[in-house]
Formats: C-alpha cells, sequence, structure tokens
C-alpha cells in the first residue's frame, strides 16, 4: 500500500506530538510530512504544497481553523478538525458529516475518522465531503468576501469582487472572473444564489452578474459588462433591474 501523507497543525507541541505517535502507532501508512504551531506558517506551505490529509486545530492564536481554510486558493486535502471544545460547532459538524476529532483524541475516533479520508483519498466513493465542508466554512464564515467553489480538483476561494458573472449551464455553473478565465463548478446556479452578498442581481435564470461590473443597459435586453461581454436580462427582471438605480 502507497503512503499517504499528512500534516497536523495545532499550536500546541503536546498535541502534535501526541497525535503524530498514534498515527505512527495506528497507521503507518500515513506519513506526516509536517507539522505547524503557527497557523501562519501552515498556511505558507499549503498554498505551496498540498498532503492528502490535514489535521487542523480549531482554537488557535491570531488564526482559527476555519479562517486558515478560507485564505487558501484551492483544497485538495481530506480535512480532519481537531477540537477540545465538544459544545464548539459540533452540531454543526454533525450535521454536514465533516470528519472531526474530539481531544483527548480517542484511537476509535480517529480509527473511523482517518479510515473515511483514506476512503475518499483513495477515490473508492464517487461522492466527496466537499458539498458538506462547503456548507460548514459557508455557515461559519458568514461575513467573508469570497465564494468557496467546489470543482473536480477541489475547493476554490474566490473574491467575490473579481466575480464578473455567473452562468448557469446544464445544471453546472460557470464563473466569470475579472483575468478572462473561467472556473466551472458543480454546483448549480441556485446553490450559489444563496452564497452570494447583495451586489449581485439575477437578471435572469441562468445569470447572475456583480453589479459593481456592469457598465451598460441596452434596452433590447442586455446588460454590457466592463469586460465587453453580453449578459441578457430577462423581460420580468428588467424593471426590477433599473429600479435598483433610482
Amino acid at each position: 500500500m502507497s503512503k499517504l501523507s499528512a500534516v497536523i497543525i495545532d499550536d500546541e507541541i503536546s498535541n502534535l506530538k501526541g497525535l503524530e505517535q498514534k498515527l505512527e502507532k495506528l497507521f503507518p501508512e500515513i506519513q506526516v510530512v509536517n507539522t505547524f504551531q503557527k497557523p501562519e506558517d501552515a498556511i505558507t506551505a499549503l498554498k505551496i504544497e498540498q498532503p492528502d490529509i490535514v489535521f487542523l486545530d480549531i482554537e488557535m492564536p491570531r488564526i482559527n481553523g476555519f479562517d486558515l481554510l478560507a485564505q487558501l486558493v484551492s483544497i485538495h486535502f481530506q480535512v480532519i478538525f481537531v477540537t477540545a471544545y465538544s459544545d464548539y460547532a459540533i452540531e454543526a459538524f454533525k450535521q454536514n458529516a465533516v470528519d472531526y476529532i474530539l481531544k483527548p483524541i480517542d484511537d476509535e475516533d480517529l480509527k473511523l475518522a482517518i479510515n473515511k479520508a483514506i476512503t475518499l483519498v483513495n477515490g473508492k466513493k464517487e461522492v466527496t465531503n466537499n458539498d458538506k465542508l462547503v456548507s460548514l466554512l459557508t455557515s461559519v464564515l458568514s461575513n467573508n468576501k469570497k465564494i468557496i467553489v467546489p470543482t473536480s480538483k477541489g475547493l476554490s476561494f474566490i473574491p467575490q469582487e473579481d466575480v464578473l458573472h455567473l452562468e448557469g449551464y446544464e445544471g453546472y455553473t460557470k464563473i466569470h472572473v475579472n483575468n478572462a478565465a473561467t472556473i466551472m463548478s458543480s454546483y448549480n446556479l441556485g446553490r450559489f444564489e444563496k452564497l452570494l452578498g447583495h451586489n449581485f442581481f439575477k437578471c435572469h435564470k441562468s445569470h447572475i452578474v456583480n453589479l459593481e461590473r456592469v457598465r451598460h443597459f441596452e434596452n433590447e435586453g442586455y446588460l454590457l459588462l466592463e469586460n465587453e461581454q453580453r449578459v441578457p436580462i430577462s423581460k420580468t427582471n428588467k424593471k426590477a433591474f433599473l429600479d435598483l438605480f433610482k
């Protein structure tokens, strides 16, 4: 069996060493490639190279576990949250079926969480926990100004101000950003509509535009964006759009 790589992030050195020893004993196929006490150092490292599994503490100085994830451009690893607080968002974890371990770490809980992560890493199931992680991050980071986008490679975090236009396409969503790139997500347009801020307007059943990026309204039924893209606006939405500028 090929080894899987893991990173442990926890501000307490005793927790780092304790979990590392448990992994060495219970899961010799998992190689801990790095440990971090400072979340800032972990963010820098994870932007460059990502392991298969990350064990992530929630309560840390300066940056908590949720904020750490939000600062990454993308997530290509399985996250197992670690917390010492039994009342800290545990219900949210359970409802979203995100893996978590309660400190002090019980061997059986650790085995269950890791086996699930290994299954996902090895691709033995088609369904990943990305949707559940997105739901959790969105609920906890409600003031975050980024869109969390599940893609075929993991999760991308896109500043909302960089998004020009979202386009529904055969159950998927094309996200057009200001550097002329297009990101395809498995989420439908309706899912994104719930995640967007007040600067976004659904002008058509298949289109949502960033109002800050609209440069012209065409009477024949189109909005012209700053990148010269023309987006259709339905007759039923014309009045609501124009009323925004009264």
